[in-house]
């Protein structure tokens, strides 16, 4: 009897541990589904769409790149959130312009002493320029009276720096080189994906670079108007356009005085210009008086800041958002 009993027992148990191991193993599995491994990719952070552009182009989506500016914002006035500075924080690569209007990046990066993540400055990747005050133009010194102010001789050759490198297609090239190779060192597994993609971009960049070269080449004229704030002072130094504008690429001003907007007048109609330019997301006063007066026509010439919602919607690119300036260039200079 107690043999039997003792068979019992140990039959019992054998099924108990079988039943435990098959409860363990179904848990596991369980566990399995609900967490699968997932591969870790490099975030990266931008401030605004032109290095937002060319590092999703150099990943594909082998990375996460995150842009801080909002659609349609203003990027001269932007403020970090509390969740920008975390992103910032929490990424492995944060890439902005630097320059007077990054300047609150500095400190922000600083406060985070060893929690920083490594940064690039698209100003330390390109030779720069300094802002051009060319004839007629409205800068910060000047009075109501479009006259020049004792501040302004003091102030004659300590311009600012221009920080729109981007604006040239050999300047973005020159970016995208840098970008990819210190991506290519934080993600050497990925590093022969993001070097083709990378050259498949440049490529690109080169044709677009052909391009603005055979339309100037072309040229009926040299001279562009800009009714706004001039930006561009990478892509008219790279391609030989001489311009005229009512403020620099990095004023904040918007109203332009009586005197500019006569002298742009004036101007537009002594050369004879067809076309006359205002940037995305302008209110387009200054170009609307300008039109009003001479037989111009307006164009738009995207500086490639920021976007509007629609066009982050309808998938504009920096090479599409250029064709569409080269496009309208060709206009005002060949017509």
């Amino acid at each position: 009897m107690k043999k039997i009993i003792t068979i019992l027992l140990s039959l019992l148990i054998l099924f108990t541990v079988i039943t435990s191991c098959q409860n363990i193993d179904k848990n596991n599995q369980k566990n399995d589904n609900e967490n699968p491994k997932v591969e870790t990719h490099l975030s990266i952070v931008t401030t605004i769409f032109p290095q937002y552009d060319f590092t999703r182009q150099i990943v594909g989506d082998l990375a996460e790149v995150h842009m801080l500016l909002k659609p349609g914002a203003e990027s001269h006035s932007y403020e970090p959130t509390p969740q920008d500075i975390k992103l910032i924080q929490n990424s492995d690569l944060f890439i902005y312009v630097g320059g007077e209007n990054d300047t609150w990046i500095e400190g922000i990066i600083e406060s985070m002493g060893e929690q920083a993540p490594d940064t690039m400055r698209l100003i330390d990747l390109v030779d720069t320029l300094d802002e051009d005050i060319v004839e007629g133009m409205q800068h910060k010194h000047e009075n109501n009276n479009n006259e020049e102010t004792e501040n302004d001789k003091a102030d004659e050759h300590d311009h600012e720096l221009d920080e729109h490198v981007w604006t040239s297609p050999i300047k973005a090239i020159e970016i995208v080189k840098k970008i990819t190779e210190v991506l290519s060192e934080k993600d050497p597994v990925n590093a022969n994906v993001f070097q083709t993609n990378s050259e498949n971009y440049i490529e690109d960049l080169e044709t677009l670079d052909q391009e603005f070269r055979d339309i100037v080449k072309n040229a009926k004229r040299k001279t562009i108007l800009v009714a706004d704030r001039f930006p561009f002072r990478y892509l008219v130094e790279e391609y030989g356009i001489d311009y005229y504008a009512a403020f620099t690429g990095c004023s904040t001003d918007t109203e332009a005085s009586a005197a500019t907007v006569a002298f742009l007048i004036n101007k537009t109609n002594e050369l004879q210009l067809p076309y006359i330019f205002s940037i995305e997301l302008s209110n387009e006063k200054i170009a609307n008086s300008i039109v009003e007066s001479t037989n111009a026509k307006k164009l738009t010439l995207h500086s490639i800041h920021n976007l509007s919602k629609e066009e982050l919607a309808e998938g504009e690119t920096y090479i599409s958002l250029m064709q569409k300036n080269a496009k309208n260039l060709a206009k005002a200079l060949q017509e």
